[in-house]
């Protein structure tokens, strides 16, 4: 055994040394050079990370955006040790308020922010219910490698085992580390780190809310960083979108499937300008039979018809499958859920029309 050993050491270290940086398990320390600390800016925009209740048994009952991004980040009086920070508030809404105005406001501030050589990496706070939403956005429209990572939380801070502050710590963690770099944007809550393409809020009461369908990218344990996974998809830097480049966003509304569903509300979507509808389908974004006719007439009056699925877990949707999309000339949104096409398909809309170009997006991002 011993002889084996001797044998395999070398091999193993010389392979360890070869995994490339984003597969390593353990992290260096989150510092951005040895002779600083990173310099990590912080966006509050409200939620409940920044809510209030009247008691601290009160878990669930509360009023979000309440606390000022001062008070957030004198909340963890650790930040200073893993970085400089500094705080903005940029907004201060419960998240189901966010509109596109708010996404391209926020989303230029970003961008400012990443040209900044002072700036190494940005953390947003944000309500949970659309943070998924933003998230996604971000990672189509930022062009930069510098770490942005999303954090919200279950709890308000004056509950009981308020999770917000140690998801806030983890969040300013990971934008500081340079390990995080060239990894897309990222959500980090309850000691995982989720990447922004995926992620989704599957739960509204247990701080394991947040989940991907192909899992996290990582995991956060007492500022370290452990990668298990990279994400597959073009985002940031590699994406052919920019936020400079895009002055406003098209109108994308989402139509939910159920048993006896009819076209009114696809028509009503029409009617107030939609350039494109997300038909949230049964299982592989199936179209019942009396809708088609309906959807056939909206494509051939020049709006785009994109299928995704309603699975709670994560859909997975076909070309050409159950439905002739070709035919039909309609998209796929693939493994997005319909929150996330309706992004993709706002963002795609600034840049093309042609329905061939509008799939290959909905393949890469």
């Amino acid at each position: 055994m011993k002889s084996l050993l001797s044998v395999l050491s070398p091999a193993l270290l010389a392979l360890t040394l070869l995994l490339p940086p984003g597969l390593q398990a353990e992290e260096p320390a989150p510092t951005e050079t040895a002779d600083r600390l990173p310099r990590v800016v912080i966006l509050a925009t409200g939620g409940t990370i920044a809510g209030a209740g009247a008691g601290a048994a009160d878990s669930a009952t509360y009023q979000a955006a309440k606390v000022p991004v001062e008070q957030l980040l004198a909340n963890v009086p650790q930040l200073p040790a893993l970085a400089e920070v500094r705080g903005e508030q940029i907004f201060q809404i419960a998240s189901e308020s966010f509109g596109n105005e708010q996404l391209l406001a926020l989303g230029r501030r970003v961008a400012e922010l990443a040209e900044n050589p002072e700036v190494d990496g940005i953390v947003i706070t944000h309500g949970t219910d659309t943070l998924e939403e933003t998230a996604y956005f971000l990672t189509l429209v930022e062009r930069t490698d510098k770490p942005i990572v999303l954090v919200g939380s279950m709890r308000p801070g004056t509950a009981l085992s308020a999770d917000g502050p140690l998801n806030l710590y983890n969040a300013v963690a990971v934008a500081g580390n340079l390990q995080s770099r060239g990894k897309g944007v990222l959500v980090t809550l309850n000691d995982e780190i989720h990447s922004g393409r995926d992620v989704s809020k599957a739960l509204n009461i247990r701080t394991d809310a947040f989940q991907s369908p192909w899992g996290p990218l990582g995991m956060v344990v007492e500022g370290k960083s452990y990668w298990f996974r990279l994400p597959a998809k073009r985002h940031t830097l590699n994406s052919e979108f920019d936020i400079r480049q895009i002055a406003s966003l098209p109108r994308v509304d989402i139509a939910y499937a159920y048993g006896n569903l009819d076209g009114t509300a696809y028509r009503a979507f029409a009617q107030a300008g939609a350039r494109a509808i997300v038909h949230a389908g049964t299982g592989n974004g199936s179209v019942a039979a009396a809708l088609v006719p309906t959807l056939q007439a909206l494509r051939q009056e020049g709006l785009q018809i994109v299928r995704a699925s309603r699975a709670d877990r994560g859909g997975f949707v076909l070309r050409n499958a159950e439905q002739p999309d070709d035919k039909y000339d309609w998209l796929v949104a693939h493994d997005l859920n319909p929150q996330k096409a309706r992004i993709l398909a706002m963002v795609a809309l600034t840049r093309t029309q042609d329905s061939r170009e509008l799939q290959r997006i909905f393949w890469e991002y």
